[in-house]
């Protein structure tokens, strides 16, 4: 894999994990730091008082201590104790809550799971430092990119393409959480998409930095490995297709596939078709199957014998098969077992590369407690809608659809039906865009630019009074400072000036900012661009549905089957 080393020590040491609970008698697993610090020292004092007890060793010392305090409680009051002693708690609540699997959406498939996790699996995890260190867990939408890399070398990767490839973007996901958690959407990247790649900074093992120059019109699989490309290339790469700020990735190759399925014990997955393809080496019937090991890895290869025998029909597979991976870990007891939860803790970690910011087991714990919020039920698999090209090995990027694809998932809009938190709120935003809406020529603004872009709020200001009819508008210059979202601000009394401005302009009823004192009879509104004002005359709103004909899998629909 590509990496510049594994993991470092941990943040304490893992025999210090299980402490002594004085009100159970057991020994238990403890995730914080400082817990385990005063418990560990606690702990200790137990074993050296249980050795001058002249305890013998076949009974743990934890229950000889309890039992001796138990026992100079009933000579000092002549009597047993009649309280009830505290239920035990169960294997689940002992352990640590652990999500990061070899995929950022196998976090939501282990949300109620909890995963016993020793500190040395930090040494299983490779990092690459990518000159972005966010933190592990953030409050806001999150863009985790995951990247399946066909690099050949390696234990377990013999046998597969050519021998010695540095390897490519072979299958390329980016996986969007939406700010409130209720959805996930989850885009599929064509290998062979035609893009430009931008210039990149990669650290090379000594420590300094090679500047990569980018291409422009190439395949989008060569955006990592090749010219020396690394995961923070291809990061890049989608940041500027998307429009999407990227959190964190998680690269990992064939041999994960393969390790993964067996260590959930197979994975179901469904062909309309008897399939035999020599390329992969995948040779199934027609109906269900539970697929691990080799035999995963060639169905997530295979394309010559299904669909079209392109790509695109292979991606579809692959979506079906982490579809399929996510319900296995959520519903069978793979996330209840202790002895299933290791070797799936261990297969992880090994098949993981990730970005510094998630580097240690701790760091992806916390991840994938936080990203276990989002129900399956409401994680979409979609495509970025492509066109061929003229030549037939490669395709286009289809703007007409991408765009307003992207602009959904920029602005957390779910691509399935999901009750939206805080409801109330959001109607009464939304009532703000119902009413009376003013003359053209009555829309007095002044246009603020927090874009970013260079520009914008003039190309906005000469828009609205060419093309708008909304002569009295003005430029008001670069705001104080650059902001996500487009906002408008204006007084109650304003509010068909502001009705009529955001129709024209495709502004979503978050954006509207009424005040609570009228203005004067000639003030301007207050517009201020933001990052997601993408051009003068294109709506800053998400559509509310996507496009027709974008091809795109329910997690959690169980009757998916290839053809």
């Amino acid at each position: 894999m590509d990496a510049q080393g594994p993991g470092g020590a941990g943040d304490f040491d893992p025999a210090d994990q299980w402490v002594f609970d004085p009100n159970t008698g057991n020994y238990e697993l403890r995730l914080n730091p400082a817990e385990t610090s005063e418990d560990t020292t606690e702990l200790r004092a137990v074993s050296r008082s249980s050795s001058a007890d002249g305890a013998t060793d076949s009974e743990p010392k934890g229950r000889r201590r309890a039992a001796k305090r138990e026992s100079e409680k009933e000579k000092e009051t002549g009597s047993v104790s009649r309280r009830k002693p505290k239920p035990k708690k169960s294997k689940t609540k002992k352990a640590l809550y652990w999500g990061s699997g070899t995929l950022a959406f196998l976090l939501v498939g282990g949300s109620a799971a909890a995963y016993f996790v020793y500190q040395h699996l930090n040494n299983n995890i490779s990092k690459v430092d990518v000159g972005e260190n966010n933190a592990a867990v953030s409050d806001g939408p999150m863009n985790i990119l995951l990247i399946g890399t066909d690099r050949r070398d390696g234990k377990g990767n013999e046998g597969y393409g050519d021998a010695g490839s540095v390897g490519h973007a072979d299958t390329t996901l980016l996986f969007h959480v939406a700010e409130d958690r209720s959805n996930a959407t989850v885009l599929s990247i064509p290998r062979d998409m035609i893009t430009d790649i931008p210039d990149c900074r990669t650290k090379q093992k000594d420590g300094s930095f090679k500047s990569i120059p980018g291409e422009s019109e190439v395949r989008f699989n060569t955006s990592l490995g090749q010219e020396g490309r690394d995961p923070g290339c291809t990061w890049q790469t989608v940041e500027k297709l998307t429009g999407l700020e990227i959190d964190h990735f998680m690269m990992a190759d064939f041999n994960a596939v393969k390790e993964m399925s067996s260590a959930v014990g197979g994975v179901e997955v469904c062909l309309g078709k008897d399939v035999n393809d020599p390329k992969s080496h995948l040779n199934l019937k027609k109906g269900r199957h539970t697929i691990k090991g080799e035999e995963a890895l060639a169905f997530v290869r295979t394309r010559h014998t299904v669909g079209f025998g392109g790509d695109l029909d292979r991606i579809k597979l692959q979506q079906q098969f982490l579809s399929s991976l996510m319900r296995k870990m959520k519903d069978s007891g793979t996330l209840t077992s202790p002895g299933k939860m290791w070797d799936l803790a261990q297969t992880a970690t090994k098949a993981l590369t990730v970005d510094t910011g998630i580097g240690t087991v701790n760091k992806l714990a916390s991840l994938g407690k936080n990203l276990s919020k989002v129900d399956l039920k409401n994680v979409t698999f979609a495509t970025v809608p492509v066109v061929d090209n003229t030549d037939g090995a490669t395709v286009l990027l289809d703007k007409t659809k991408a765009e307003p694809l992207f602009s959904m998932v920029r602005q957390d809009v779910s691509l399935t039906e999901v009750k939206q938190k805080e409801k109330a709120a959001k109607d009464e935003q939304a009532a703000r865009l119902k009413g009376p809406k003013a003359d053209p020529a009555d829309v007095r603004v002044k246009v603020l630019n927090g874009s970013g872009r260079f520009g914008a709020a003039q190309e906005t200001v000469d828009w609205m009074q060419n093309t708008e009819g909304m002569l009295r508008t003005s430029n008001g210059g670069n705001a104080p400072s650059e902001l996500k979202k487009t906002t408008l601000e204006y007084a109650p009394n304003q509010a068909d000036q502001a009705r009529r401005l955001a129709d024209s302009m495709g502004l979503p009823a978050s954006a509207m900012k009424e005040g609570t004192k009228d203005a004067e009879p000639k003030a301007e509104m207050s517009l201020t661009l933001g990052a997601d004002f993408k051009g003068a005359g294109t709506p800053i709103s998400a559509p509310a549905k996507a496009p027709k004909d974008i091809q795109r899998v329910e997690a959690d629909d169980k009757n998916v089957c290839a053809k």
